[in-house]
């Protein structure tokens, strides 16, 4: 069997990576789980949904690059996958368009959507026609892949093949180049009631140069001056991420971290008045907020995960406040958010921010494939279950108005 075939007959369940990302959550330890569907795979070389499990779980247990060398043996054995609905009768089939890469590569929609009536099938896209494999059957296709070079190339192609599609098209893929970081800021930047410093490319040569001090940050960058926010090209999720407040901590830095290419925008200091940063991450869905999250924290560099909402009752009391009056949010921000829809033309969009001591909504990063889930222990999180929901209902909904409108065409 080849990459030829349609859908593997394996009986292996494809997990997709909700399962894992539950797993993790919850604290279970996953190298166990690990091992054990390795040694299932070395016996069962042609189980591609083995493979793509075995492939996510690696992943999970911080072995990037063999999960992603087991995802390309996957491949090679068939590149679309099905997840179906838990819950009967089924409202929509959904189409996802997916990329090869690691697991923040794609829009983890099953995590969104776990255990609902919405079935899934994953097409994973090759080159040079990003669709040569025959297309299942579905009622909405969504283009979960994600802005980075090495997908430009397939959005580009897979823009001409989706134009006239007879079926209708979440986030087109000639709208998500917006949503990289120097492309985002460039175009929000003069958008009343955002905060969103510009993101600019810069060669390892030029930091070199300016931490030497044989350039100056502020003439070749706009009047840009420390301290400043370093991140290599194309990182995800804070790696090497670092504020630099001179010349010599840039210097440290530039010895620490290897990239030839680095985004550095100016540090906004986003601190409350107690002290403490408040950032949080927001769904757009057909142009309608919802939140997702919101973390306390006294690092400047929030990730959830480690901003100590787990261990204090008194911040996830503020988010509680923050999700149970979130139309306040809204309201003070709807201009701001109503722009950020227009301009991106995103049917699905998050944003992570924060909001200035001026009241202006600071955009951190706006992209659409962020992770949106319910997964969090209900007794310390009991109000995530029904904000989550909130978003998940508003996606099936989109769905419905969808094939609702297509069925009266």
């Amino acid at each position: 069997m080849n990459a030829s075939t349609e859908q593997n007959t394996s009986e292996t369940t494809f997990l997709g990576l909700a399962p894992f990302l539950r797993a993790s959550v919850g604290g279970q330890v996953l190298q166990p789980y690990a091992e054990s569907l390795l040694a299932e795979a070395q016996q069962r070389q042609t189980d591609g949904p083995l493979w793509m499990n075995l492939s996510v779980a690696m992943q999970c247990i911080g072995q990037r690059d063999i999960g992603l060398s087991i995802q390309a043996m996957a491949l090679e054995q068939q590149r679309i996958f099905h997840l179906p609905a838990m819950q009967q009768p089924v409202l929509t089939r959904l189409l996802v368009l997916m990329a090869p890469g690691d697991i923040a590569a794609n829009i983890p929609i099953d995590c969104l959507l776990e255990r609902t009536d919405v079935d899934l099938t994953f097409y994973y896209v090759s080159q040079p026609d990003p669709l040569a494999l025959p297309v299942p059957e579905h009622d909405v296709l969504l283009v979960a892949i994600s802005e980075s070079d090495a997908n430009r190339a397939t959005l580009r192609a897979l823009e001409q093949r989706l134009k006239d599609w007879p079926q209708p098209v979440i986030n087109q893929p000639a709208r998500i180049p917006c949503v990289g970081r120097d492309a985002a800021s460039e175009m929000l930047h003069d958008v009343p009631g955002i905060e969103m410093p510009p993101t600019l490319r810069c060669g390892r040569e030029m930091l070199q140069a300016i931490a030497a001090g044989q350039a100056d940050l502020a003439k070749m960058f706009s009047g840009l001056d420390y301290p400043i926010i370093v991140r290599p090209y194309n990182s995800q999720a804070g790696r090497d991420l670092a504020r630099i407040a001179s010349s010599a901590e840039l210097l440290e830095y530039l010895a620490k971290v290897q990239a030839s290419d680095f985004f550095i925008a100016r540090f906004v200091d986003y601190r409350c008045d107690d002290g403490l940063f408040r950032k949080f991450r927001i769904a757009l869905i057909d142009g309608q907020a919802y939140a997702c999250h919101m973390a306390v924290s006294s690092n400047w560099m929030i990730h959830y995960i480690n901003a100590g909402m787990y261990e204090d009752a008194n911040k996830r009391a503020e988010e509680l406040a923050f999700m149970d009056h979130f139309d306040d949010f809204v309201q003070r921000h709807r201009n701001a958010l109503d722009e950020i829809y227009r301009r991106t033309g995103l049917d699905y969009l998050l944003i992570d921010g924060a909001e200035t001591r001026d009241g202006e909504l600071l955009i951190f990063e706006i992209d659409h494939t962020m992770v949106v889930h319910a997964m969090d222990s209900e007794d310390l999180f009991p109000y995530k279950q029904q904000h989550i929901a909130k978003a998940r209902d508003a996606f099936r909904a989109y769905l419905q108005r969808l094939t609702g409108a297509h069925a009266d065409e």
